[in-house]
């Protein structure tokens, strides 16, 4: 029984700190949507299909519209950059 009398070793001895602003450019397309469209319009819009006596949370439907126009934009980058690839 010798293991349980070793001395624990310190897996992580430091954090790092990390925004998204730090990891992000701010010239970056998203970024620049962001900054010029307000997606609370959205939260209006689709009210009706959400049951508010339900008892569990919904996920922000604008959290869900943004991840989906994030992946648009990135779908659309990647064939445009295979459409100048490929001529």
């Amino acid at each position: 029984m010798v293991f349980m009398l070793k001395t624990p070793i310190a897996r992580q001895t430091e954090l790092e700190m990390v925004t998204l602003e730090s990891l992000v450019p701010a010239d970056h397309l998203l970024c620049k949507i962001d900054a010029v469209i307000d997606f609370t319009f959205i939260r209006e819009r689709v009210a009706w299909l959400y049951c508010p006596g339900n008892n569990r949370l919904a996920l922000n439907p604008i959290v869900m519209f943004k991840a989906l126009l994030s992946a648009t934009c990135s779908a659309s980058a990647r064939s445009a950059s295979r459409c100048a690839r490929s001529r």
